[in-house]
């Protein structure tokens, strides 16, 4: 298998289209050198513009400065830290606050963000599910609905729920203004008065820059779709924007994908699906706000394979075969906007038989098996043993200095900072007449990367009642 270097400080994504020149016979790449006119410059989220492509200026100050560095230990493939750095770079200036860069790098937010991907990448399944049934069951060749099908298609809801019911439990911890959510609650502590203006905004800011990471996250495709649920999963039907782009459910199909538990009130008395779904849970279905929390010891194997999804490190998702869109890919089938590179994917000679990414591998619906509503009923539920604790690397303020003057640093390189290049970083390298850091400081360097590396008293014995 081979493998193809490429120099972090060379652009990999050229903006611009092919055309084919007559005159020689052959395909021409036309740049685009007027990008603030372009079309494909912007992506229009909620009203806010996010950038859709980058010049290769901007591209060389974001691998400069802005991208993860490839010297961390999962350098080498793509974790949510990525999806989360292009967008802080891509999105509006009117966004670049220290409040807002903050709150995306704490890990109630990060938590949020995770299990949006899990729930998006069953949710983009079941409409294209729902989209082929609709085919199937209308027309002169309709196809008969059997009992064992309107089973199956409640063993899906379920599921699509119980993804749902994760997503709101994170959303909650976030709503709750507790811990470190605190500072960005919208009541005041001594005047106990609401910021109902800026908390609006800021919800607003959320809420679009979730939008696009989840987008980007599943390979940039069915935006309208992500766009559509993120907004009802959030705000409800009653506040949801008419566009032409948007999907139009029947009412079976809007049973399915949006559960049991969706009820429409008066705009004024409505509250979210995601709060819904905290309304009306299923004892089988309560283990689930635990997942994360506590070491699941029970009998229900479907919360024992959610537990193992929502566990596992986004760059390690290949060892338990589950594919939550880019996240553990390698870095080398990507470009600088995490679009996939086919090119690349030649050389890993992917297949059917080897594809542990899923990139050739067509994402698809387990058919659940008869009866497996009942077995969740009769599922035991064992006291827990242990309660686990998450390693989360808190952002510093100088991080969070550096994305605050994104748009001073970008303004500096293009007046005339020297950006660097292959060219340029070799010179540096040969006129240094540094020896390198001593043998103390190499030392110190390793340990404290294997302390972030390895294991460090996750599982604690919990007391027993």
């Amino acid at each position: 298998m081979k493998r193809v270097h490429v120099d972090n400080y060379a652009p990999k994504y050229y903006s611009g289209k092919w055309s084919w020149d007559q005159k020689k016979d052959a395909l021409h790449f036309e740049p685009h050198n007027d990008l603030e006119n372009a079309r494909e410059r912007f992506v229009l989220t909620n009203g806010f513009k996010f950038l859709r492509t980058l010049d290769q200026e901007e591209e060389l100050i974001f691998r400069q400065d802005y991208m993860r560095a490839t010297s961390t230990f999962d350098g080498d493939t793509v974790i949510l830290d990525d999806i989360r750095d292009l967008v802080l770079y891509s999105m509006p200036s009117e966004f670049i606050s220290y409040k807002f860069i903050k709150f995306m790098h704490t890990q109630k937010v990060y938590n949020l963000v995770h299990s949006l991907i899990i729930y998006f990448e069953y949710f983009l399944r079941m409409v294209e599910y729902v989209m082929i049934r609709r085919d199937e069951i209308s027309g002169k060749m309709a196809q008969i609905q059997s009992a064992q099908t309107n089973e199956m298609k409640q063993n899906y809801s379920t599921y699509l729920s119980q993804y749902r019911m994760l997503v709101a439990r994170n959303y909650c911890e976030i709503v709750k203004g507790e811990g470190d959510m605190a500072e960005f609650y919208h009541m005041k502590e001594v005047s106990n008065i609401s910021a109902t203006i800026a908390d609006k905004a800021f919800h607003e800011q959320f809420l679009a820059s979730a939008i696009q990471m989840v987008w980007i996250c599943m390979h940039r495709r069915a935006y309208f779709i992500i766009e559509m649920e993120m907004n009802r999963l959030f705000r409800s039907e009653h506040f949801v924007f008419i566009r032409p782009e948007y999907l139009s459910y029947t009412a079976a199909e809007r049973s399915l994908l949006y559960g049991k538990n969706k009820k429409n009130l008066n705009y004024r008395a409505q509250l979210s699906p995601l709060i819904q779904e905290l309304e009306l849970v299923t004892e089988e279905d309560l283990p689930i706000l635990w997942i994360g929390r506590r070491m699941y010891r029970g009998t229900n194997n479907r919360i024992a394979e959610m537990e193992l999804e929502y566990l596992v490190p986004g760059s390690q998702l290949r060892l338990i075969d589950v594919a939550h869109g880019i996240l553990g890919h390698p870095k080398e089938l990507y470009n600088t906007l995490l679009q996939l590179d086919w090119p690349a994917v030649r050389w890993w000679n992917f297949s059917e038989k080897y594809d542990p990414y899923h990139i050739i591998r067509h994402p698809y619906l387990e058919i659940p098996k008869i009866g497996a509503a009942n077995v969740r009923k009769m599922s035991q539920y064992l006291e827990h043993f242990y309660e686990i604790k998450n390693e989360f690397e808190v952002a510093s303020h100088h991080l969070i200095l550096k994305w605050v003057k994104r748009d001073i640093t970008i303004q500096f390189y293009r007046s005339g900072g020297l950006l660097t290049n292959v060219v340029s970083r070799c010179e540096k390298e040969l006129a240094s007449t540094s020896s390198g850091p001593s043998v103390d400081q190499i030392i110190a360097r390793y340990f404290r990367i294997m302390a972030k590396i390895r294991k460090k008293d996750s599982l604690t014995e919990d007391t027993l009642y």
